[in-house]
This record gives C-alpha cells, structure tokens and sequence, in this order.
C-alpha cells in the first residue's frame, strides 16, 4: 500500500519506476519526473489499462476514488474504458475537435492553406456550432448554417465549408469520438451549384488570324508583347505564363517545364515548344536583362509581368473583356483543337485539367507527350497560317 509520503518522494534515476498499491492501482514515475495513476483490470477475461490522471493534480486518496468507481462500473458489466469515451464524446465540442484535427494536419499543409482553413473556420463553423458537442450536431442543423452561406450566393464558400466540417466529423469518427459524420446525409442535390466560369474567347477562324495580326502590333512593354505572342500558342494559364523562370525552358529539348509549386494542379506541367515557339524565346534570352525570367517587369529584372499586365495588354490593343480574355486562349484552343479531331485526352493533357483517376493521369503522362509534341508544332502552323492568310484549311 501507498502513502502520501511515499508517493511524493518517489523519484526514478535511470528507468521509469512502478509502485503498487492494490486491487490494480499503479503509480509509474518516469525519469523526467512524470508520475501517472493507472488502473489495470480485467474484465470478459480481457486484461486493460486506463490512465486515471497525474500527481499531484490527483491525489492517491482521488487515485484510489477513481479505481473503485471503475470497480462499480465493472459490476455492473461496464467497461470503465469504453465509459471514460463514451464521456469524452459527449463533452467533446466542434470547436475543440476542429483545432485537434487542424494540429494534426499541419505538417501535411502549406502556411497559407492551414491559416486560411482556420479563417474560414472561425468565419463560418465555429461562431454557430463550436459550443455544440460533436455528437449533437445532425444533418438538419449542418442543413441550416450551409443554406445560411448559400443565402448570401456564396456557393464556393459553401462547398469549402461543407468539406471543412465534413473532414473535421470524419477524424472525429475515426477517433471513435463521432458516432457519424452529419454532412453525408445532406445530398449535393439540395444545393445551388456553382457557376462555370465562361472565360470569353474567340474561335471563329477568320477572327482568330485578325488577333493574332493586332497582337503583332504590340508597342509598348517587350516583355508584354511577347508573352501575348506566346500565349495563343502554348495556352499556359495567365499566372502560369507571367512567372516563367529561365530555368523552366529546356531549349535542349525544346520544352518549358513549368514547375508543379506554380501549376494549378501542382505537378510539372511540360508544354512541348513549337518551332515558332523555340524561335521566340531564342530571340527573347539573347536580349539579356539580368533576370532570372522569361518576361521580366519593366520596373524591375528582380520580378516578373503579372496576369493583370497580360489583360491590360489586350485592352490597349482595343480588345474588351467581352470579346476575349487572357484566359480565353486556353478556351480558344480547347474548342479548335478537338474541332480539328485531335486526341481530347491528349488536349486535356496540355491544357493540364485535373485527372481524377490517377493511374491513367500517369498513363497519359508517359503516353501522350510525342503526340502532345507533334499536335503543338500543327497547332502553331494553323496558327501561322491563319495569322497570314484567309485560307483556312484541316490539320
């Protein structure tokens, strides 16, 4: 049997020591000077362990309170294990298990995915249903603080909400803390949908080589000029093409390798260069300005043109947002391209559009690039030649 005194001079110098004091209450002392209260029983002739608390926040007078309350459990055939988490689960809040989960995924994220998954938390979770215990939150109370966000036509938000809580319930399921995760019993069907962006573009052949002849024309930033030379005939998207490095241009083998942190879908995204193409930034690294991008900022080598710069480009060539925008070149040759009866998957490929399934994302990878390769080089032929002349013809 333990006293008070021994219990408070116990002290382990090399391993963690164990002092008994009956009917399964141990008290173990670890080297840093740790003491834990643990209570080993058995019960349908399976032996467990529960962790009862710490000296001296608990006593051996409340240690030993703790174990006999477990023996009145067990009487009654419960296990004071399962009831210990059966306690927690009804005590646990939203809140409290929302910041547990987002700990527990920080490393997997980046600074700014894990503060903006709290903003967004602290916004739209947590000022409704953070008090509430995990367990009392069902589907018609998730139903009503997601059609609060739908009121407002936030319909982004709240498919990001809507995964946050889902998320923060499914950890708390696999815990054993949940019984069930609510936001599964709300089908996607009682929501709005959200909006496809419609990126105004050209596609009309004849318009298209009348573009291409006004963007020639362009006078003022060189960087500018270029990159929108460029942009109908690799169709990176805008931020994609602004911020391309001198080393993402493999003229080796005529490939800009845009690097997976910068791409939409984060992973390479290699865009085989057309023979105008190679021509181009041949011409551009020969005028060296010091910077490490292809299309350095006039104000500084040090950074880059931005997608703004790009769009402020077409509007003083006299092109409205209506008519096309920066984006659209990618629309532009999306809808020729398989007009033209190229391989779609192949185009998909280009245009780096996310491949659900991931075995065939890495088939197409290995697979497409030489086709990818010769359809750019006869996409910036039909270019050229719709640029030139009005005679259009197949390719």
């Amino acid at each position: 049997m333990l006293t008070d005194t021994k219990v408070k001079s116990l002290k382990a110098k090399h391993k963690t020591l164990i002092a008994l004091d009956g009917q399964g209450l141990k008290l173990y002392a670890g080297v840093g000077g740790t003491k834990t209260w643990v209570h080993r029983y058995t019960i349908n002739k399976q032996p467990k362990t529960i962790t009862l608390g710490h000296y001296p926040a608990m006593s051996l007078a409340e240690a030993r309170q703790a174990r006999d309350k477990n023996k009145i459990l067990m009487r009654e055939g419960v296990d004071p294990q399962q009831h210990l988490q059966i306690q927690i689960s009804a005590n646990i809040t939203f809140e409290k298990l929302f910041y547990e989960w987002h700990e527990f995924k920080q490393d997997e994220w980046s600074s700014k995915y894990f503060i903006g998954v709290e903003q967004r938390a602290k916004m739209y979770l947590l000022p409704y249903i953070g008090k509430t215990p995990v367990n009392a939150i069902d589907p018609q109370t998730m139903l009503i603080l997601l059609k609060q966000i739908e009121a407002d036509d936030k319909i982004d938000t709240l498919q990001k909400i809507r995964s946050i809580a889902s998320r923060v319930f499914r950890y708390g399921v696999g815990l054993n803390i949940v019984k069930r995760d609510p936001t599964q019993d709300l089908s996607s069907d009682v929501f709005k949908k959200k909006r496809s962006k419609h990126y105004a573009t050209i596609t009309n052949p004849k318009e298209i080589g009348g573009l291409l002849r006004v963007i020639d024309n362009y006078k003022w930033s060189y960087a500018v000029g270029t990159a929108l030379k460029l942009a109908p005939h690799v169709f990176l998207r805008p931020k994609e093409l602004a911020s391309i490095t001198w080393d993402e241009v493999d003229f080796e083998r005529r490939q800009i390798r845009v690097s997976a942190k910068k791409t939409k879908m984060k992973r390479l995204l290699i865009v085989p260069m057309s023979e105008q193409v190679y021509s181009e930034l041949r011409n551009l690294y020969l005028i060296d300005v010091g910077s490490k991008y292809v299309f350095p900022s006039p104000r500084s080598a040090k950074r880059h043109i931005t997608p703004e710069s790009l769009r402020a480009g077409l509007r003083r060539l006299g092109f409205t947002k209506e008519e096309i925008t920066t984006h659209g070149f990618r629309h532009m040759a999306s809808t020729r391209l398989n007009e033209l009866g190229f391989m779609p998957d192949a185009i998909e490929r280009q245009l780096s559009h996310c491949e659900s399934n991931k075995v065939k994302a890495a088939y197409n990878h290995s697979q497409h690039l030489e086709y990818r390769t010769e359809m750019m080089q006869k996409w910036s032929n039909h270019l050229d030649e719709l640029k030139n002349t009005k005679k259009i013809t197949l390719i």
